[in-house]
Formats: C-alpha cells, sequence, structure tokens
C-alpha cells in the first residue's frame, strides 16, 4: 500500500513542483500512530516512521534522504535549508525554505495548518507550521519574507493551506481570541458563536488565508478538516476530546524538481 496524499491544485499545475499533504493512510505503524505516522519526536517505533517517511517520499517521486524538517515550536523561526538537514541535527523552527531542487522541506501536523508555498519562476519553495499561535505571531509573514531574501518575488509566491482543523471543529476559549483580537480588532471576523458559555469557534484556514492575502499572496485553502474525518487524518483535538494516548502526525511536503 503507497503513501496517501492530497494536492493542491494551484501548487499542482506550478511547474517544476513537486508536493504533498499526507493523509495518515499508506504506512505502517500501529496503534494510535497507525498508519503513516511521520513524526521524529512521538513515541512511535523508530523503524516505522522511517519507513512511513521513505514511503512519503517514494509517493512524490524522491529518495528518503531528500526529507528534511525541523523541531516545531510554534514559533516563526525559519530556517533557509542548502542540505538536507539530518534527523538528529533538527534546529528550532516552524518553516523553512530552500532554492535548491531535490529538497523536500517537511511539515508535521495532527490540526495546525501546514502551509507550502512556492515561486516557480524564482525557483523557490517554502513551508510553514501555522498553528494559531505561529499564525499570530507572524510565522507566514515570515516564511514569505525568507523566501523573498533567497530570490522569490512576492507577486509570484502561491501558497496552499493543508487539511488543517476547521471552524465547526474548532471550539476556543477566550484566551485565544484575546490573542488574536490584541493584534488586530478587525479579526473578530474569524470567530463564530460557540454552542457553550464564552466559547468561540475559531476559522484558522481563514485566518491563515487572509493574513496570506493581506501580503499580496496567491493562496488557496484545501477544504478537508482534520478532526472530522478520524479515517484520513490524526487530529490532536479529536484525540484530547477522546481522551486517548499518544497519536501520530501527517506530513506534509514541497521541492523543487529541477
Amino acid at each position: 500500500m503507497s503513501a496517501a496524499f492530497v494536492t493542491s491544485p494551484m501548487l499542482a499545475a506550478t511547474p517544476g513542483v513537486a508536493h504533498g499533504f499526507f493523509t495518515r493512510r499508506g504506512g505502517v505503524s500501529s496503534g494510535g500512530f497507525a498508519s503513516l505516522n511521520c513524526s521524529l519526536s512521538g513515541k512511535d517505533d523508530p523503524d516505522a516512521v522511517r519507513i512511513n517517511r521513505a514511503r512519503a517520499m517514494d509517493a512524490i517521486g524522491l529518495p528518503p534522504p531528500a526529507l528534511s524538517s525541523v523541531h516545531q515550536v510554534h514559533g516563526i523561526a525559519v530556517a533557509v535549508v542548502e542540505a538536507p538537514i539530518p534527523d538528529a541535527a533538527r534546529p528550532p523552527a516552524d518553516a523553512m525554505v530552500t532554492r535548491r531542487p531535490g529538497l523536500a522541506l517537511g511539515i508535521i501536523t495532527a490540526d495546525c495548518a501546514p502551509v507550502l508555498f512556492a515561486d516557480a519562476g524564482a525557483g523557490v519553495v517554502g513551508a510553514a507550521h501555522a498553528g494559531w499561535r505561529g499564525a499570530v505571531a507572524g510565522v507566514l509573514e515570515a516564511t514569505i519574507e525568507a523566501m523573498c531574501a533567497i530570490g522569490a518575488r512576492r507577486a509570484r509566491i502561491a501558497a496552499a493551506i493543508g487539511p488543517c482543523i476547521h471552524q465547526a471543529s474548532y471550539e476556543v476559549g477566550p484566551d485565544l481570541r484575546d490573542a488574536v483580537l490584541a493584534r488586530d480588532p478587525a479579526d473578530a471576523r474569524f470567530f463564530a458563536a460557540g454552542a457553550r458559555e464564552d466559547r468561540w469557534q475559531f476559522d484558522l484556514p481563514g485566518y491563515c488565508a487572509a493574513r496570506l492575502a493581506a501580503g499580496g499572496i496567491g493562496t488557496e485553502a484545501l477544504p478537508e478538516d482534520t478532526l472530522a474525518s478520524e479515517e484520513k487524518f490524526f487530529s490532536h483535538r479529536r484525540n484530547t476530546l477522546a481522551k486517548g494516548g499518544p497519536i501520530g502526525h501527517q506530513l506534509s511536503a514541497i521541492a523543487l524538481t529541477g
């Protein structure tokens, strides 16, 4: 069984770029990690994770050593990748950019928004992990700036927001809402009334799309809701509500094919 993934029609039509937003299907992990868990930071069997990550690379036509990832910390640091990053030497960052063909930039998520970027004309790609904290702090804008610093042009960058938790599934409290509104009160438009008092439903992909659009970036958001599709995606929120144990995380990756 091969690793399963979904694609952005916009990025799929971009020449010289390979990408995939991988699902949880097509791997060898078991239990809560079943089956295509690609996280290096969990409690899964490391050998199974290596096989899963290799299957993901094979699915988009790249060798296993092509894949680089970072130690995600919900911040805005961006790593400029010029050679494959060893698994044991991942820097603390939440985004990566490269202009080197054959290097795959991999983001790990289980509800947060994976965002893949490409300027095919300049030969520059990027990938960002945008949970609400990182999105509010500016990780998407930081990724765009890092791409431009190595040759991309803002007007040519395309960004695709992959499977993540959607508004109907994402109940939040006043701490999150206050943090979003402290930056811009107009962003109240991304909150709908919740079913409980002092709770709201937050539109994470819509918020990310608006931040990207404000930066002049052509953007596409995929429709998949990670919490709502248990058979297809891992979801940290779904697992927390069910009081479950450790779970896997899906991979999203992009590369220049040269």
